[in-house]
């Protein structure tokens, strides 16, 4: 072993120096940690103990492409870096030294992604496409740029045991997944996204780690606390004592993303779940070190947070009653919740407190969380923090993402369970509301194939999860229905992962449903009534029991947005301000959901002599026009 001979970008880990790897790693439970090349006839290499926790040295003979792993305390059970860069052979195996300045990046004027203007797209590698590679996704990014994405939102990459699995039970949090690739085939990914002028964020599972090969506590027990209760396993130390090394684990993990993957930023996973009652909590430092990992790049950072606390996009400047964590954008259950009751007519489990209304509709539009701080039916609490002055661009609005597709039991798609026609008014809803707008892969064609949960665990733990999936869903009085419990696919079960792989011939055979959504997503960005995404300049109004109006004011000429989800509607008494044209105007249909390209039946005039009609199941955007 020698000194260390260089500046390391990373606390943790290891990185080349001089052609040699320099090892670091945080194991204040041991007395001695000894590093062992594999394939080497070399007895273990000692690792110096810096005295706080630390151990770090230079390994000869150690360089790319090399393997190793950690002897702790003379301990026969050899176990891979908690920072490795790759796992070649799994989490339990060894861990390889990568090089990643030796990848040729072309994205030097690439200025990253701002929270404005953006459309995204929520993406599992392993599902997107047949072969559930990176280089595989690759190939279908210029389709996505065609549609109109501006952010991939990438499912977790952590690595985690099996042969297939969502993502979020990850163990190795710095090792892109083996399953998909190589870690220069994920830059390739994102550099072809770039070279379209798409961004690329990944989601990250911050609060807690996976069950299975979860090697942290055999270096420290630091990494985790009993302070708090965590329903996916132990919590993460972030406040607790000697909480610096498990804090820094993560947010450098963080910078490390945007950094050698040029990442654009990230999606935190239940972040309601990442306990921290330090001044400095750990989502703003995560924040801080994304920025600052960006160098001057535009990024994004978008949180789910189930209690829908708004103090997570709140500036962290001002009183520290007031002081935000200076993140990006939070995720609307609120909306999308509404959005299905009304569009399939169910109510049960967490729909409760939703009624599916046009007010409920509106509401989540203009001001984000329908609940702030009310009662709260299902919890039987309160939920909910004041919204009403947060821009639209704060809220990631969505019709399906994995949660909510997995959710309904069978994992089935919204094209397959509602009317065409009542989903292609409620998408163009979607896509033309000032919020940001989600989509789930195959959304925008229609998918039919279903997304459950899978997850390949061994035996025992498998029948476990599987257990409690069920046992989950049977909130739904509708699925815990013993024959229908029965039906839901079994998580650990190859045919239900390759089940959800996508039928990209399906993008062919739908091509109205592509259409729609590219069409839609081109108004939305070539409109500068929509392009502005400037509440200020919303007004709404509900015209019936399922029918509602959004008036989008514009210098360059007003855009009224009729959306019906009921029956055909005449308004031939409409004591509605909002539905009047422009003084010597009248209304044009310039965008109808029933046009037939869509798969629609066409639109009659909807502004006419005796009033209104409203066509049903159908979304009209009018334009003014001269009157002769």
């Amino acid at each position: 072993m020698q000194e260390q001979t260089g500046r390391r970008r990373f606390p943790i880990g290891a990185e080349l120096q001089s052609g040699q790897a320099h090892l670091r790693v945080w194991a204040p439970r041991c007395h001695h940690v000894a590093v062992l090349i594999d394939g080497s006839a070399r007895a273990d290499v000692a690792l110096r103990a810096e005295g706080n926790g630390y151990f770090s040295g230079s390994v000869s003979g150690l360089g790319v492409g090399g393997r190793y792993r950690f002897r702790l305390d003379e301990e026969e059970k050899l176990h891979p870096d908690p920072a490795s860069r790759f796992q070649p052979e799994g989490p339990g195996g060894p861990s390889e030294v990568i090089e990643p300045r030796a990848f040729a990046w072309a994205d030097r004027d690439w200025p990253g992604v701002s929270p404005r203007g953006q459309v995204i797209y929520e993406l599992h590698v392993g599902t997107f496409t047949a072969e559930g590679t990176y280089a595989a996704a690759a190939e279908r990014l210029e389709s996505l740029s065609e549609l109109g994405v501006t952010i991939i939102e990438l499912m977790p990459l952590a690595d985690t045991p099996g042969r297939f699995g969502w993502g979020y039970d990850g163990v190795n949090l710095w090792a892109p997944n083996r399953l998909y690739g190589r870690p220069d085939d994920l830059r390739r990914f994102v550099a072809a996204a770039h070279a379209l002028g798409v961004g690329v964020i990944l989601d990250v599972v911050y609060n807690h780690i996976g069950p299975n090969e979860n090697h942290l506590g055999c270096f420290s027990s630091g990494y985790f606390t009993d302070r708090y209760q965590n329903e996916w396993g132990g919590a993460i130390n972030f406040d607790g004592d000697n909480a610096a090394p498990s804090r820094e684990f993560f947010i450098e993990n963080a910078g490390y993303w945007i950094d050698e993957f040029h990442f654009d930023g990230l999606r935190l996973d239940a972040t309601q779940a990442m306990f921290d009652a330090s001044d400095d909590h750990i989502l703003a430092a995560i924040g801080r070190r994304v920025r600052a990992a960006a160098r001057g790049r535009g990024t994004f950072i978008v949180s789910e947070n189930e209690p829908q606390e708004t103090r997570l996009v709140r500036p962290p400047e001002g009183p520290s009653n007031e002081r935000g964590y200076g993140l990006d954008a939070l995720w609307n259950d609120d909306f999308h919740h509404t959005a299905l009751v009304a569009l399939t007519g169910h109510s049960e489990a967490y729909y409760t407190d939703y009624r599916g209304t046009p007010q409920e509709l509106l509401s989540a539009i203009r001001w984000g969380f329908l609940y702030q701080g009310q009662h709260y039916k299902w919890q039987k609490q309160r939920r909910g923090t004041p919204a009403l002055d947060l821009p639209a661009e704060r809220f990631v609005l969505y019709l399906e993402n994995h949660d909510q597709v997995a959710n309904s039991g069978l994992g089935a798609r919204l094209s397959t369970i509602t009317a065409p026609d009542q989903l292609r008014a409620m998408t163009a809803l979607l896509l033309l509301a000032p919020g940001t707008p989600m989509l789930f892969q195959g959304q925008e064609f229609g998918s039919t194939r279903p997304f459950v949960y899978f997850a390949d665990h061994d035996a025992e733990l498998a029948r476990a999860v599987a257990k409690g999936r069920r046992a989950f869903l049977a909130q739904f009085p509708s699925l815990a229905d013993p024959d229908v419990q029965q039906r839901i696919p079994d998580p650990a079960a190859p045919q239900t992962f390759t089940s959800c792989k996508l039928d990209w011939n399906e993008r062919d055979r739908h091509r109205p449903v592509w259409d729609l959504h590219r069409d839609l997503l081109r108004l939305r960005r070539e409109d500068p009534a929509f392009a502005a995404q400037d509440l200020t300049r919303l007004s709404t109004a509900v015209l019936g029991a399922e029918a509602m109006l959004l008036r989008y004011r514009c210098a360059s000429g007003d855009r009224l947005v009729l959306v019906n989800l009921g029956t055909d509607l005449h308004l031939d008494v409409a004591p509605e301000p909002l539905l009047a044209p422009p003084l010597g105007a009248r209304w044009r249909t310039l965008w109808s959901s029933e046009d037939p390209r869509y798969g629609g039946r066409g639109t009659a005039a909807v502004e006419v002599d005796d009033g209104f009609h409203l066509p049903g199941h159908a979304t009209v955007v009018l334009a003014p026009a001269v009157r002769p």
